[in-house]
């Protein structure tokens, strides 16, 4: 198997050699221009792994390799780095923070592991906070996630999902109170914010990531709606004309169809 992907994996590399001189395109990218790129690919791969697509996880995550071969390959132009030197670098990485696999160290599950992790990599040269690896450009759910665990690696966490709810609660009736009092939008905005963290923080103690849970919801949404156009369509009915009561009962339909 690992011979078989190495002698793929050379080939990717002559090819992208080869591009490099020959495609006007490929001549023209920069590290700089990929990279709105690579985000887009990133999200696509994420698509595909909510459907549990698997023909489709592979095909992002080749071009997601893509990507990173052609990065490489800049780097070696300028003489930054290259293919070798990213693979070793990430090598070096997982030894070092596996230290129970490639070392000595003990440990009795998965949160030891994740904890050493942490604690490693805050010990790692440029790493001085806790939060310094949280990507700035990081979604804001995500990143709300990010912080939560991170700060959790170092003992900054509730004792208990009950807690937590208690304060997804005090900061729903904060909101509302705000909301009441006709109160500035920075106010409200601020009380909205610490809810959105609390649900997440609570999400994070029962489990469930939040962003998948979402994505799902979304998706879930995106179908029931699209269901809704197609049976007005088919009823030739204008969607704009259809009162509140009959776009309902097709939003029930929809819902009772995910059900067989």
């Amino acid at each position: 198997m690992h011979k078989a992907a190495i002698e793929k994996f050379d080939e990717l590399l002559d090819i992208m050699d080869k591009l490099r001189v020959t495609c006007p395109w490929d001549k023209k990218q920069t590290i700089e221009s990929l990279r709105y790129l690579t985000i887009e690919e990133a999200y696509e791969l994420s698509d595909a792994i909510l459907k549990k697509d698997m023909k489709e996880i592979s095909k992002e995550l080749g071009d997601l390799l893509l990507h990173i071969v052609f990065y490489s390959k800049i780097g070696s132009e300028t003489g930054d780095f290259d293919m070798a030197s990213v693979i070793d670098g990430i090598n070096n990485k997982l030894k070092i923070r596996h230290p129970h696999v490639f070392s000595d160290v003990e440990v009795k599950d998965e949160e030891d592991v994740k904890n050493n992790w942490e604690k490693i990599k805050l010990n790692e040269e440029g790493n001085k906070s806790v939060l310094g690896g949280v990507p700035k450009s990081l979604p804001a759910l995500i990143k709300a996630y990010r912080i939560q665990e991170k700060v959790k690696g170092v003992g900054f966490d509730w004792e208990s999902k009950e807690q937590v709810w208690e304060k997804v609660i005090e900061e729903l009736d904060e909101l509302k109170a705000e909301v009441d009092n006709n109160s500035k939008k920075e106010l409200i905005e601020g009380e909205l914010g610490d809810l959105l963290f609390a649900i997440i923080n609570y999400s994070r103690f029962i489990g469930v990531n939040p962003e998948d849970a979402l994505s799902k919801t979304n998706m879930k949404v995106v179908e029931r709606f699209n269901f809704i156009e197609k049976q007005a369509k088919l009823e030739e009915k204008d969607l704009n004309q259809m009162s509140l009561m009959e776009m309902d009962k097709l939003w029930d339909k929809a819902k009772e169809k995910e059900k067989k």
